[in-house]
């Protein structure tokens, strides 16, 4: 059974999403980022077959709809993030699973695409699953990449050392996968959230979420870019 791995980051105002800001003031970027952390938690815990595990930096406690996401990950394994940046943090989340789950192969998302469904996890998982995959990388319409699958999770050291949130990340990581002899599958090209135009795009595609409805909160309030 595969570990359906969400790596995250507490939503705290003032650390998470601060490229959202303007137009929204840090409670309202971070009120955003939990709703895509819910988003993103609903679709996971929906996802058959998996055993689902949270890598968290930092603490719910301290976050915006804390008590809620708290919620909706009782009984999940929580693993703290640790390492000195988020590639690192990344290679070692893969590390601790495969310690927890030996022999399981892990797909790793994150909390920035919110639009995603139990029916698009559900056949990624399967991509990494079928023959001749070693690997599979999700690429983001940004260049970097939204979702990594690895039979083997400790080939996840690879990313130590790659620049992470570039243009070039997605390419740099599938040369770096390709390096260790890795047969590498491709998923759909999603647009992750990281500047308001993107949150605006993602909360087009999936205007029922929470997440679209944080998004619509800020709008209302500082209505930017005479969209409305």
């Amino acid at each position: 059974m595969t570990v359906l791995l969400v790596v995250a980051k507490a939503p705290v105002p003032g650390a998470v999403k601060t490229r959202l800001c303007p137009p929204a003031e840090p409670a309202q970027a971070a009120r955003v980022a939990a709703a895509a952390l819910r988003d993103t938690l609903d679709a996971v815990t929906a996802t058959p077959g998996v055993v689902p595990v949270l890598a968290l930096a930092g603490r719910l406690a301290d976050a915006e709809d804390g008590a809620d996401l708290a919620a909706a990950v009782a009984g999940w394994p929580v693993l703290p993030q640790r390492g000195d940046d988020l590639a690192d943090r990344l290679a070692h989340a893969h590390a601790d699973v495969a310690d927890a789950y030996p022999g399981r192969p892990v797909f790793q998302i994150g909390m920035d695409t919110p639009q995603l469904t139990a029916a698009l996890l559900a056949a990624a998982v399967r991509r990494l699953g079928a023959t001749g995959t070693d690997a599979v990388l999700g690429p983001a319409a940004d260049g970097g990449w939204w979702a990594l699958g690895l039979r083997d999770p400790r080939h996840a050291t690879a990313l130590r050392g790659l620049p992470m949130s570039t243009a070039d990340t997605g390419r740099r990581t599938r040369v770096a996968l390709a390096g260790r002899g890795l047969r590498i599958g491709t998923l759909p090209v999603l647009r992750d959230v990281d500047e308001w135009a993107d949150a605006l795009a993602v909360s087009d595609l999936v205007p029922t979420g929470r997440f679209a409805g944080e998004v619509a909160a800020v709008r209302r309030a500082r209505p930017v870019g005479g969209r409305r």
